[in-house]
């Protein structure tokens, strides 16, 4: 059975970082496009980050280009998103998901939207307050 899972959420104080992790079992990841996503309280589900099966092709909301980096180690069945620079504005629960094998190569033009992907993890909370 497909199950991601997230981890490494937690408290960070304004400025600080954090790395998400984004771990696959029942399925390997090799063949799929990984995405990150966030919600935030009141707010819609919005893509903030994606990367190709190959991990060659990266994109990124404007709202995180050049404080977070996500990567993958297929070997290791993970995604992961390294998170600097953080603001309180970056507080919401991070979910990892997996992109259809239809749309996999697709998504990436298409800016990772939602509908795309088929399988997601639980989410983790990431806080950033003082």
């Amino acid at each position: 059975q497909l199950q991601l899972v997230e981890s490494g959420g937690g408290l960070v104080q304004p400025g600080g970082s954090l790395r998400l992790s984004c771990a696959a079992s029942g399925i390997t990841l090799d063949y799929y496009t990984i995405a990150w996503f966030r919600q935030a309280p009141g707010k819609e589900r919005e893509p903030i980050s994606c990367i190709s099966s190959t991990g060659h092709d990266t994109n990124y909301a404007d709202s995180v280009k050049g404080r977070f980096t996500i990567s993958r180690d297929n070997a290791k069945n993970a995604v992961y998103l390294q998170m600097n620079g953080l603001r309180p504005e970056d507080t919401a629960v991070y979910y990892c998901a997996k992109a259809s094998l239809l749309m996999t190569m697709a998504t990436m033009n298409r800016g990772c939207v939602e509908t795309d992907f088929d399988s997601w993890g639980q989410g983790t909370q990431v806080t950033v307050s003082s």
